[in-house]
């Protein structure tokens, strides 16, 4: 059964991939589609996971979810970082900070799912 209550990581993934939506219209206008779909993949999936654990069967399950959310995390965090030490690259500090802390977050979820 699904839990509508206010969730922090359910609602920061999802302003997340907002943003990256936003960003992949620049890399696009500068001709990074790579960059852009690789991006927009990962970036968007993120919360995709995260709101799919929320529906978890078990709490392997759940933590299996969390797992992909975090892997996906890490791709975009490298993504974002070629972006920025790239020349001809639009890049996005705001962002490289946002997903380090989404990062710390489901890091901290993982850890604590599984002292339980």
């Amino acid at each position: 059964m699904r839990n509508d209550k206010p969730n922090l990581i359910v609602d920061l993934t999802f302003q997340f991939a907002l943003d990256v939506i936003k960003f992949v219209d620049e890399l696009e206008i500068s001709r990074k589609f790579v960059f852009a779909n690789q991006i927009l993949k990962a970036g968007t999936s993120i919360g995709a996971n995260v709101r799919e654990a929320q529906n978890a069967e078990s709490k392997a399950d759940f933590i299996h979810k969390i797992k992909i959310a975090a892997k996906e995390a890490d791709e975009v965090e490298y993504f974002l970082m070629l972006c920025n030490k790239s020349e001809n690259y639009p890049s996005n500090d705001t962002l490289l900070e946002d997903i380090k802390s989404i990062i710390k977050v489901l890091s901290k979820i993982i850890s604590s799912s599984k002292s339980i």
